[in-house]
């Protein structure tokens, strides 16, 4: 780890301890706030020693800064349109003295890879919902976090699809509600599903959020992991909650 640096905050913005090597993150309670499933993703992928890797629509930055802790991974790139966000996730690294490890680039993820540009494993949390439902600000941070208003899922996985080397490694999380729509997209980027993992909130609900890995070039098989339960009881999460965020 670098050079940790200080930072200056914006009034709608403040810091969080992340509660793992001392890792802190700035978010701003007027945009978009990094929520469990980034934290679930950052857990369910897998990160070899001397990998780079592409988060693509990082955001707060959370899911790099949290793999460069958990992983061997040797680099990490996050990508962001907003250049607000972006700008923010770039003090959050500079803040953790992680510049060396982490590069916040603003950009268009549907422009990656068109320049050779390659990654061992990419990741996204993307926006879940498609643009028209309930969107009301097409401009508003938290819309295009949550709306498909500067990329669609197709677009998210063309572009893991162009950035993977063959057999590299694809995680992403997402409704279980779109589950039939992401594997056709997955496929047409070339992309298998290797992995999937679903999350429900109680063990007698129904999943909301599915973690999936998908190969490039690999051939059709999928193992369905024991799924997780994230709460054991109102307000209490479960053991593998608290193991995930690294209590």
């Amino acid at each position: 780890m670098g050079k940790m640096q200080e930072v200056t905050l914006k009034d709608t913005e403040r810091i969080d301890d992340l509660e793992r090597n001392g890792l802190k993150i700035i978010q701003d309670t007027g945009k978009f706030c990094f929520g469990m499933d980034a934290v679930l993703l950052s857990g369910f992928a897998q990160v070899k020693a001397g990998e780079r890797v592409v988060d693509l629509g990082t955001g707060t930055g959370i899911i790099p800064i949290l793999l460069s802790a958990k992983t061997e991974g040797e680099h990490f790139t996050g990508v962001e349109i907003q250049e607000e966000m972006a700008e923010m996730a770039s003090r959050s690294v500079a803040m953790n003295g992680l510049g060396e490890k982490i590069d916040i680039v603003r950009g268009d993820l549907r422009e990656l890879g068109r320049d050779g540009m390659t990654a061992d494993v990419v990741t996204s949390n993307p926006p879940y919902m498609k643009e028209g439902n309930g969107l009301k600000n097409p401009d508003d941070a938290r819309a295009v976090s949550r709306h498909e208003v500067a990329c669609t899922l197709s677009d998210v996985c063309q572009a893991a699809g162009r950035l993977l080397k063959n057999g590299g490694r694809f995680y992403m999380v997402h409704r279980p509600l779109r589950l039939c729509e992401i594997i056709t997209e997955l496929r047409a980027a070339k992309l298998e599903p290797k992995r999937m993992k679903f999350v429900h909130p109680f063990a007698d609900k129904e999943a909301n959020m599915v973690l999936i890995e998908a190969v490039k070039g690999a051939g059709a098989e999928c193992r369905v992991e024991k799924p997780v339960i994230v709460y054991e009881a109102p307000g209490k999460y479960t053991e593998e909650i608290w193991s995930i965020y690294g209590y």
